[in-house]
């Protein structure tokens, strides 16, 4: 398969104004930042955001269709054991253990935890399960030597390997303990960053104690502060649709994938201090592009800060539709889909700018159905 699937990357550009906010915190609770081009920006991590996207694949995407990390796995497959078999718990944490044995990850400090976050598609953990249905009170019965040799003649290790749920194909797995299991991510998220310098500014805040007031005490019932900033951010990530096909194993599926991929990550916010700031937005701009060369970020169109006094946003877009030009030219690899979907209708100069450099714009429904069209017409004819 990967010799007739062509390189096909599907590059997610998206600008983004969130209000004052404390989307993904740093060691001493304040906003992420990092220094670029000089100035201090703020940042929002990469793992930040991949989570929001897969928490937002959850309100669409039937539950076992999805997977879970967690340390925590020999008890979720306990769980399914005693579902399926109806044996105690303790029967049915000793066979979950017995299956995961041969894997040989290991322990963590807690009995029955793996030393880090093991990510299992539930449809694969459910197969594992399978394996002792119908046996599950003959193997309870076994004493440990004879349980572990006929748990080692199950495949536990190939149901694991294969039949990937959609989160695990686009963010990969690495099982440091299991070479076999490791599944490269078929999607790179970068960093999100402020288009412009950022100062950290912080809210002090009280909090009233009714009872307290009520009695006429004065003074607040509790005082602290909120460090947080406010930014239109840079968004950026990729899609290898090639390793997405090959993770799957199924085109259909694997088309659909990069749909619900780009949808979430459009729409998705990480949580961080929400009810605090009732951060959250959608994009004023996301374009997406198809390259078969490589994948391009475009964080430089900001390595200079913008620095306009008003219309930051607007600015930013202009800047990003110069990268992408200047950088076509420059190196002469036009993508081979673009889309452009942004709320700069109104304008002037940055819808036209926009629309040198990215085309006609087009509603976010109808960037997706572009897309797919695109990618379903390129594995047609990379199979003829």
């Amino acid at each position: 398969m990967a010799r007739t699937t062509p390189h096909a990357y599907i590059d997610v550009h998206i600008l983004q104004t969130v209000p004052p906010a404390n989307l993904n915190r740093d060691d001493q609770g304040n906003p992420k930042e990092a220094y670029f081009g000089g100035v201090r920006r703020s940042r929002v991590s990469s793992q930040a955001w991949k989570r929001a996207t897969r928490i937002d694949f959850a309100e669409r995407v039937p539950e076992q269709d999805l997977a879970t990390r967690t340390r925590r796995v020999s008890a979720a497959l306990a769980d399914r054991i005693a579902e399926r078999t109806g044996l105690d718990a303790d029967s049915a944490s000793r066979l979950a253990a017995a299956l995961l044995a041969p894997l040989k990850i290991t322990a963590g400090k807690r009995e029955g935890d793996t030393a880090y976050l093991f990510f299992y598609g539930r449809r694969q953990l459910d197969a594992v399960a399978e394996l002792v249905r119908d046996r599950a009170a003959d193997l309870v019965g076994l004493d440990d030597e004879e349980l572990a040799g006929e748990i080692g003649k199950l495949p536990v290790q190939e149901k694991f390997s294969t039949g990937h749920p959609m989160d695990v194909a686009l963010f990969g797995r690495m099982v440091a303990d299991i070479p076999a299991l490791n599944v490269d991510a078929a999607t790179q998220v970068a960093h999100a960053l402020s288009t412009h310098a950022v100062e950290l500014e912080f809210d002090y805040f009280t909090a009233v104690d009714d009872k307290a007031q009520k009695e006429n005490e004065t003074g607040a019932g509790m005082i602290g502060t909120i460090g947080f900033n406010s930014a239109t951010l840079y968004r950026y990530a990729t899609v290898g649709l090639h390793q997405l096909l090959h993770n799957l194993q199924d085109k259909e599926a694997a088309v659909t994938a990069v749909e619900e991929f780009v949808t979430s990550f459009a729409r998705s916010v990480p949580s961080g201090y929400g009810n605090s700031f009732a951060h959250r937005t959608l994009p004023s701009l996301v374009a997406v592009l198809v390259r078969t060369d490589q994948p391009v970020n475009l964080v430089s169109a900001f390595e200079e800060p913008v620095t306009a006094s008003a219309g930051l946003a607007a600015a930013s877009a202009r800047r990003l539709a110069y990268e992408h030009s200047t950088a076509t030219r420059v190196w002469g690899e036009a993508p081979a889909f673009t889309s452009l979907s942004h709320t700069f209708t109104d304008h002037g100069e940055t819808a036209d700018v926009l629309k040198n450099a990215f085309g006609e714009p087009v509603t976010f429904a109808q960037l997706q159905a572009g897309l797919r069209a695109h990618l379903t017409d390129t594995l047609k004819q990379a199979a003829r």
